[in-house]
């Protein structure tokens, strides 16, 4: 069994499967802890790896020894991969596809963005002719053999968003997200509209998308859910918050206040299950990816 069977066995459980935005080892390191699946968003990629915003500057390369780096620390976890609009070309986003396959990812976002592309959540996006964008589908979805490919579309336009949803729970994508959704009863029409196909909601702080529960979304028919940034906006925060107090205390460490304090003993016992999760076989149900050099 692979991890693209393991993932899609799992959203075809009742409920909504969450899938937690990571941005780089340290943050999944954290995320691990609490979910069984990690989002490697191309938010947080983007900020952390090139300190820039999401408007296409994500080489391939990158992401893909960032993925393999991740499967190499976390063997048990899904590992869904926002690759953008597969990096402009068809045949560069089949070579994507083949190679995060073969390194262990489970499953990836490919949508439907002409350049300048934005995040999902911002204004300004432009789409691709939809023949267009089936036809880099099409190809990648002949390229992969068992990893889950999830079909993004970021028109805004109502009546594009209707027809091209519906169009792509037409394909052989395993699931659906139409990103950006403003409202429940968006929700409500597009789960209508792409039948018995999967549908992923993307759930991003100050994105426009109402803010559900995991318990709302299934109500509403929602199989997949992905947390995009709540560890790259947590850590801006805390770090914003540490640097201030630290001025102010003219460079005095806080005391410890309680045994809460995240220091040198708690933060190395964090990385050090990185090395004990490494499996030295094949994980039950899982194949073993994480020697293959990309």
């Amino acid at each position: 069994m692979s991890y693209g069977t393991t993932l899609r066995e799992d959203i075809a459980k009742p409920g909504t499967t969450p899938l937690i935005g990571v941005y780089d080892m340290y943050s999944a390191s954290v995320a691990a802890g609490h979910y069984d699946g990690l989002f490697v968003s191309g938010f947080g990629f983007a900020a952390s790896y090139y300190g820039l915003p999401d408007i296409g500057f994500i080489a391939w390369p990158d992401m893909m020894a960032f993925v393999q780096r991740l499967r190499g620390a976390f063997p048990h976890h899904h590992l869904l991969v926002d690759i953008d609009d597969g990096y402009v070309d068809a045949e560069v986003a089949c070579h994507v596809v083949e190679g995060l396959e073969r390194i262990g990812a489970s499953g990836v976002i490919i949508e439907d963005q002409k350049r300048p592309r934005r995040c999902g959540h911002a204004d300004g996006k432009q789409v691709l002719p939809l023949a267009e964008y089936l036809a880099k589908l099409d190809m990648v979805l002949a390229t992969r053999k068992d990893l889950v490919v999830v079909a993004r579309t970021d028109a805004t336009d109502e009546a594009e968003i209707i027809a091209r949803a519906k169009a792509l729970a037409a394909t052989d994508a395993d699931v659906v997200l139409v990103d950006g959704v403003r409202s429940v009863e968006w929700i409500e029409r597009i789960r209508a509209v792409v039948g018995g196909k999967p549908l992923l909601f993307n759930q991003i702080a100050g994105g426009k998308s109402p803010r559900l529960s995991l318990g709302e979304l299934d109500e509403l028919g929602v199989d997949v859910a992905i947390y995009s940034t709540p560890c790259l906006f947590a850590a801006h925060r805390a770090m914003d918050t540490a640097l201030t107090e630290l001025r102010l205390a003219d460079g005095r460490l806080p005391a410890d206040e309680g045994g809460q304090e995240i220091g040198v003993a708690e933060s190395t016992r964090l990385l050090a299950k990185n090395l004990t999760r490494r499996p030295s076989v094949p994980a039950p149900g899982l194949r073993d990816s994480t020697s293959t050099s990309v």
